[in-house]
């Protein structure tokens, strides 16, 4: 089993290798500059490797550049092998990233927030408070009303 660190740094060349080879030595039309390799995750024992890329684009290009990374997978895998220098090349699995999604979807709800705050400060624009605008006492203030409680008690 191979320590962490070992696997973080394959990891670490693989992302980088499949990149540069993606961007300079595939001639796949339908990979084209517009794929990213996000992350790489590679097993404790080195066998397998998960590479996360996000295409920008429609769906159509989604899964063109699905289908493209699949087919240069061979070459992608030899090419991680001749870099690697490892005595077995992790096999190569393409996962799509769902963090551009995500972060679309988490500034969706933030924009939803502000305007729910923006209503709010206009409904209480004109408004006043109940009591006072601090019901609190502080120290030094005049104390009748507690003298006043404190006698009625005993």
């Amino acid at each position: 089993m191979a320590d962490n660190a070992r696997a973080k740094r394959l990891a670490d060349l693989i992302r980088e290798v499949v990149a540069q080879k993606l961007q300079r030595g595939i001639k796949d039309p339908r990979l084209g500059s517009h794929v990213t390799i996000t992350d790489t995750r590679v097993t404790g024992d080195l066998r397998e490797a998960t590479v996360f890329y996000t295409v920008y684009g429609d769906e159509e290009e989604r899964k063109a550049a699905s289908a493209g990374l699949e087919s240069a997978k061979g070459i992608l895998r030899s090419e991680v092998g001749k870099a690697a220098g490892v005595k077995f090349t992790p096999t190569l699995t393409f996962v799509m990233d769902a963090l551009p999604d995500t972060a679309r979807n988490i500034e969706d709800l933030l924009d939803r927030a502000r305007q729910s705050d923006e209503k709010v400060r206009e409904a209480s624009a004109g408004a006043a408070y109940a009591g006072e605008a601090d019901p609190y006492r502080k120290p030094g203030e005049d104390d009748t009303e507690a003298d006043e409680t404190d006698d009625t008690a005993k």
